[in-house]
């Protein structure tokens, strides 16, 4: 076991999550009811992990409140001075620090259209905030990994969060609730798997492939992993995969597969046959005995969560993985080479 800063915030997430669905619950509950009827569609601002959170925002808002998702195109309102007309959305800004300007003009742009503005935040004094209507804290506390890890999850949970009260479904609010304790368990059982980390020590690129809620996974592993060991790793849903990029996988590529139980399962199930046959070093994340079964590395999580849910515990996996990676390449895990904490760009 590592002493990195990064492993100890790879294990506060089960708490972060625990700590803002406590504190924020009820203040959610609140700002839902003044929006609720007053919009159509959404549309999401955010760089990097966030963007991650982002994608996931996609299936859940469509799949749970029958809303479409637009991601902004910061750079219309920053470099070409021609923002588009956001009539009926509501426009979120999702950002760790709140700093970037390019993600705080698309929300002052919103302001000034009239349209409603949601800051899911770290820093709640930042100016991403104070541009906003409407907060919504992430309580992760100091990160100071300079790869993202318990923001990223805290981002999910807070999307989520949004999502179960805007359809006031209040099994889907228990649901989440229960969900810091997968996490715990999550974690509890990638022990053995990352004994086995060093079989892939000299790997230099790989491909990250999921589907539907996982599809966020997918390039949010693929991130952690280039940020942190400096392999290429690609990610893409597994039916864009199908359409050309397959070709790359011969024998001993790295496919690395988020593949939990539900609508998605027969798709990633298919492919895994599809590259077994090729020849591929299968490494997945999976709540399917039968199919982990199939991988080289076997990446458990619990069996009970709902599909909704998880990537709250997919993504934890992938950033165990990728940490330990790290330290088997005997590179910095805390402080990956050319990269800084806040990124700020225009």
């Amino acid at each position: 076991m590592s002493s990195s800063i990064l492993e100890a915030e790879i294990s506060d997430q089960p708490n972060v999550v625990r700590t803002m669905l406590e504190q924020e619950t009820e203040t959610v509950r609140g700002f839902v009811a003044e929006l609720r009827g007053t919009f159509d569609y959404v549309i999401i601002a955010a760089r990097g992990t966030s963007d991650n959170a982002a994608r996931y925002a996609q299936y859940l808002f469509g799949a749970h409140n029958r809303l479409p998702v637009a991601l902004a195109t910061p750079s219309l309102y920053t470099m070409y001075n021609q923002p588009p007309l956001m009539r009926n959305a509501l426009v979120i800004g999702i950002s760790q620090s709140g700093l970037s300007p390019d993600i705080v003009s698309v929300l002052e742009e919103a302001n000034r259209q009239g349209q409603p503005t949601l800051a899911i935040t770290n820093e709640p004094a930042s100016p991403l905030a104070q541009t906003s209507r409407y907060v919504l804290p992430l309580h992760a506390g100091s990160e100071r990994a300079v790869a993202a890890t318990k923001t990223y999850t805290s981002s999910l949970a807070a999307l989520a969060l949004f999502s179960a009260c805007l359809e006031d479904n209040p099994d889907h609010l228990a649901q989440l609730n229960n969900t810091p304790a997968r996490m715990e368990a999550t974690l509890q059982g990638l022990a053995a798997a990352r004994r086995h980390v060093e079989r892939y020590r000299y790997i230099n690129r790989c491909i990250v492939l999921g589907r539907g809620f996982n599809y966020a996974t997918a390039f949010e592993v693929a991130l952690k992993i280039k940020e942190l060991t400096r392999v290429i790793a690609e990610p893409y849903s597994s039916a864009d995969f199908r359409h050309g990029p397959i070709a790359l996988v011969q024998e001993g590529f790295p496919v690395i597969i988020v593949a939990p139980h539900g609508a998605v399962s027969d798709d990633l199930t298919d492919l895994i046959d599809a590259v077994k046959k090729r020849g591929c070093e299968l490494l997945l994340i999976s709540d399917q005995p039968d199919l982990l079964a199939r991988a080289q590395l076997a990446l458990p999580i619990p069996m009970d969560q709902p599909e909704w849910l998880s990537p709250l515990t997919a993504v934890i996996p992938g950033q165990v993985f990728s940490l330990q990676l790290t330290l088997e390449k005997g590179l910095d895990a805390d402080r990956p080479a050319g990269l800084t904490k806040v990124t700020e760009t225009l």
